[in-house]
């Protein structure tokens, strides 16, 4: 008897959904609700690397085999492309290639391995060989070819910008500004008799200097520092006040009541001004004063520039961050406001939002005064410069300023060292890190990498600006005002619990509280980064701390920064090339004066911005590292055979990364550390050879030799010396 059937229809089966990641071995990965699974290369289904995808996992009894593969392998579930429900790649750079009735573009990038067809006929005047940019007009499927239309050459490609434009391309970001915005930026003015009548301070005789690295184009910040007299006890009293008010939520003014923080106490405009010498107290007649510094932070005035909702704005809105890569700069802001009208330049007059703060010797900020001024750069310093002066020599280039400049430089370095003690005594973590930049010839070719480091001249002007940071923070909260904050998050237990495997195998550990340490303790953290620098293990131990760490992130509501042990944080210093710090400018001025017409607009959007810009900034900061590595790539290529020493970076199933001295990255195949077979302990992060023993973990010297440095992958790849 034949089987009934129910009158009932069953629910449509559900498929997992998420983004594939495709590796340059043609394999993905797609992160679901359900877990991860893998995708072999011949189970994609044309999607290419950043689709949203609906997937089919396998079933166990139709690929035991395959499933034993990718266990074996990557430990995820297998699965298919079932089909693709958003196209993360409207167009696609690639190389043209002659092959007739058609014109082929290879993809470039690795990680999209299908050829796109268009028609010969229409692109003849295209060299074989170009580097083009085509607009997909159908995607590949089971039953077809990827088609598609050549929308601009990019150039041949043995051109040295072509592997930086790939990158730009594969980024999506915009190179070009709307012509609207153009002409908005183009008839900016810095109009000082308008400013001084709606308000804005003269500080045009105040002695103020920039310090940005040698090869800075545009200089959205300048610092100023005197000392001034204040009546023996009150700047005490001041600052304990502020510092009483900062630590309590409760002290907040009802919304719209005047904020607290919106001129200083007792007048930092009007202190008199003391020599610049050492004496901490002077006679007066009024009696006996004690000597404090007016540090000032002034910041470029881009928001008189850009109002909300303009052309200018809406441009910058979508970019919400400069893209610094190896060769060229992508401004968030057309030239003729962020390298010109918006640069403190030295001998130009400029808007500023300024930051006067009143520190004591101990590098405590006792009060505060934040309002728009004009300003006088009196001169430009490059960190090199600053770094002479602070360690007493001489800059020829400053001569006839050196009387004015040196002691401003050792005094602001001197607070800077005192701000970081407090911070440090606060829970603030410090990671040393080096940084690597390519130097480039006239042509683009790459001819050194330069590494780095912190200096007191760095250190000076980075505590600057995170103090004014945290004022302009403070002073938005306690004044009830929107804005978009900066906050870091502490480690999560788990993935602090996961170091404790790898740290007690080393003694200095014993001295460590475990309990504190994985509660996320920042002075327990900052003790284990204390204790391990300087032995074999620091590399190992600071590159998993760090990567414990959680990123921070722009946020719509404020909370802490756990890095900087600060309980208030914002971005307010770089509005030329951040987005943030623009919105950031823009509730400032609203909150010291009138709130413009379409306040109500701007801020219901801060969430999504908040949102959007720390997704660009993500973008943007790979971006860089990917040009940076390009590059480093390029110029290893005069490397091969060579031997280096190297640290192991990372351990996986198929290799380990080593880390080079000058910070380029690669790959030693796991066929090549030996015949034997090498065990992943993914924990404690070695691999372990399981006939000798012989172990490779992170943080290990080892010798490697350069046997390949692939250009149109960035991938160099080595053998053990």
């Amino acid at each position: 008897m034949g089987r009934s059937r129910s009158g009932t229809r069953g629910a449509p089966r559900s498929y997992p959904r998420g983004s594939l990641q495709v590796s340059p071995g043609g394999y993905g990965f797609v992160e679901t609700a359900e877990g991860e699974f893998y995708i072999p290369a011949d189970r994609m289904n044309g999607a290419f690397d950043g689709d949203l995808v609906e997937i089919s996992p396998a079933r166990q009894e139709r690929s035991r085999k395959a499933l034993a593969r990718a266990a074996k392998s990557t430990k995820k579930r297998e699965a298919r492309v079932k089909r693709v429900i958003e196209h993360a790649h409207a167009s696609i750079v690639g190389r043209f290639e002659h092959a007739e009735p058609f014109g082929v573009v290879v993809p470039e990038d690795p990680r999209i391995p299908y050829d796109i067809f268009t028609m010969l006929a229409e692109n003849s005047d295209i060299p074989d060989g170009s580097i083009v940019r085509v607009e997909m007009v159908t995607y590949p499927s089971n039953k077809e070819a990827a088609t598609g239309r050549v929308v601009e050459v990019l150039g041949d490609a043995d051109d040295e910008r072509v592997p930086i434009d790939l990158i730009v391309a594969r980024y999506k970001f915009e190179t070009a500004f709307s012509e609207a915005a153009l002409a908005q930026a183009a008839d900016a003015r810095v109009d000082e008799d308008a400013a001084l009548s709606s308000g804005y301070r003269d500080l045009r005789d105040r002695f103020v200097f920039t310090i940005d690295p040698d090869d800075a184009r545009d200089f959205d910040d300048a610092v100023s520092i005197e000392a001034v007299l204040v009546p023996a006890g009150i700047g005490s009293a001041v600052g304990q006040a502020a510092l009483d008010a900062s630590s309590s939520r409760a002290n907040l003014p009802a919304e719209g009541g005047q904020a607290s923080g919106s001129r200083s106490s007792f007048g930092l405009a009007s202190l008199r001004l003391a020599d610049g010498g050492s004496d901490s107290c002077a006679d007066s007649a009024e009696g006996v004063e004690e000597k404090y510094w007016r540090v000032g932070v002034h910041i470029a005035d881009v928001a008189h520039y850009v109002p909300w909702g303009s052309s200018v704005d809406l441009d910058a809105r979508r970019r919400a961050t400069s893209v610094y890569l190896v060769d060229r700069v992508i401004p968030m802001l057309p030239e003729e406001l962020s390298n010109d009208i918006c640069s403190l330049k030295p001998n130009e007059v400029r808007r500023t939002m300024t930051v006067d703060m009143l520190v004591n010797d101990a590098g405590e900020v006792v009060d505060v005064d934040i309002y728009p001024a004009l300003i006088r750069s009196n001169a430009r310093l490059t960190y090199g410069q600053a770094q002479r002066l602070i360690e007493g020599e001489e800059v020829a280039e400053h001569a006839a300023l050196a009387s004015e400049i040196a002691w401003r430089v050792q005094r602001l370095s001197g607070i800077a060292k005192q701000r970081m003690r407090l911070r440090e005594a606060a829970g603030g973590l410090d990671f040393d890190t080096v940084e690597a930049k390519v130097k480039l010839d006239g042509e683009g070719v790459p001819v050194d990498i330069v590494l780095r480091s912190r200096t007191d001249a760095t250190q000076l002007i980075e505590e600057a600006m995170i103090a004014a940071n945290e004022a302009v923070a403070r002073f938005l909260r306690d004044a009830g005002f929107p804005g978009i904050f900066r906050v870091h998050e502490k480690p999560s237990r788990e993935s602090l619990e996961g170091l404790v495997p790898v740290l007690q195998e080393f003694p200095w550990f014993k001295g460590i509280s475990v309990d504190r340490f994985v509660a996320g303790n920042p002075h327990e953290i900052a003790k284990v980064l204390s204790l391990c620098e300087g032995r074999n293990e620091g590399t190992l131990v600071t590159t998993l701390v760090l990567r414990s760490m959680k990123r921070a992130v722009y946020e719509p509501e404020l909370d802490v920064h756990f890095a900087l042990a600060s309980e208030a944080y914002c971005h307010f210093t770089s509005p030329i090339r951040r987005y943030p710090d623009l919105v950031v400018h823009r509730m400032l001025k609203a909150a010291l004066g009138k709130r413009p017409e379409k306040f109500d607009q701007e801020t219901s959007s801060i969430p999504w911005i908040a949102e959007h810009c720390s997704e660009m900034e993500r973008a943007a900061e790979r971006a860089a590292r990917d040009s940076q590595e390009a590059k480093i790539v390029e110029l290893m290529e005069l490397s091969l055979g060579q031997t280096f020493s190297a640290v192991v970076a990372g351990v996986a199933p198929y290799g380990m990364f080593v880390r080079l001295d000058n910070t380029a990255e690669g790959m030693v195949d796991i066929a090549d550390l030996g015949r034997e077979y090498f065990v992943l302990d993914s924990v404690r992060h070695t691999l372990t050879g399981s006939d000798t023993g012989k172990q490779y973990r992170l943080g290990k010297r080892v010798a490697v030799r350069l046997v390949e440095a692939d250009r149109r992958t960035s991938r160099l790849r080595f053998k053990l010396a």
